[in-house]
């Protein structure tokens, strides 16, 4: 292979991913896809956010976003000053990137937003929350349990999804050994902590950083509508679709991994 053939393609060892997981999933969502690209050979890092996967801490006592979302921002201030990584991010991990991307934009190759909440501000606005906000009311008026950390009278500081309409909400389309496997391990998420969300600075930097938004066509959580309004206000450099429910790495693992090499070879 000459030399011209081998500046397109990224080499799989030089190529460090980071994968973080939307609102009461974990590292453990990202099993098979990090099962298939460590066996091409790339570096990849899983992690879980405060109160989610292995964590303890309880969802309800997490508040604010920044304790939330320590866990990945401490991640990236420990790499090498030299070393950048692709962060993909799924769901409600948009948001946690887009924080990532203001403090640590020379660390990051590009940023993968895998159906996820793509706000350059986070939700500063009511369009933003129009936008980036899960409606599931055609699923009826009570599909969440919800904690009240603060008080019975006060907003509620953790959501999920009752077992009963997870599989119809998230999974719909993911094998049923897979959606199995996440009723087991969902936990609450610290929503109060979500919708504190909000980047407000002019941080420029974080337009030198490469977007990819990738599509999920049949997502029940972040509608399709609401995920091409997001690219129609910040829109990315790439955009792709899978044919996919709101969680591609159980129901399109191949596919997604297909894009998130060709980013790596692109970006």
């Amino acid at each position: 292979m000459g030399e011209a053939a081998e500046g397109r393609w990224s080499s799989p060892r030089r190529t460090h991913f980071v994968l973080v997981h939307g609102l009461g999933g974990g590292a453990w969502c990202w099993y098979k896809l990090r099962a298939l690209m460590e066996s091409s050979g790339y570096s990849v890092s899983c992690i879980d956010l405060k109160s989610s996967g292995k964590d303890p801490t309880s969802a309800d006592s997490v508040l604010c976003f920044d304790e939330y979302n320590k866990p990945l921002m401490d991640l990236l201030a420990s790499l090498h000053e030299t070393e950048q990584v692709i962060l993909v991010g799924h769901s409600a991990g948009g948001l946690s990137m887009t924080q990532a991307m203001r403090e640590f934009a020379g660390k990051i190759r590009a940023a993968v937003f895998v159906t996820a909440t793509m706000l350059r501000s986070g939700f500063c606005t009511d369009q933003d929350v129009k936008d980036g906000v899960p409606d599931l009311s055609e699923f009826g008026d009570d599909v969440y349990d919800a904690g009240f950390g603060l008080g019975l009278h006060k907003p509620p500081t953790s959501a999920i999804v009752k077992r009963e309409f997870q599989r119809q909400i998230l999974y719909q389309m993911s094998p049923l050994e897979d959606s199995t496997l996440a009723a087991m391990l969902l936990k609450p998420g610290p929503i109060l902590a979500i919708q504190a969300a909000r980047f407000a600075d002019e941080n420029l930097a974080i337009d030198t950083v490469p977007r990819v938004f990738i599509k999920a066509v049949h997502d029940n959580v972040l509608r399709l509508e609401q995920q091409e309004a997001m690219i129609r206000r910040w829109p990315p450099a790439e955009t792709y679709t899978l044919e996919c429910d709101h969680s591609p790495f159980f129901s399109a693992t191949l596919p997604l991994y297909g894009l998130l090499v060709k980013v790596a070879a692109t970006f």
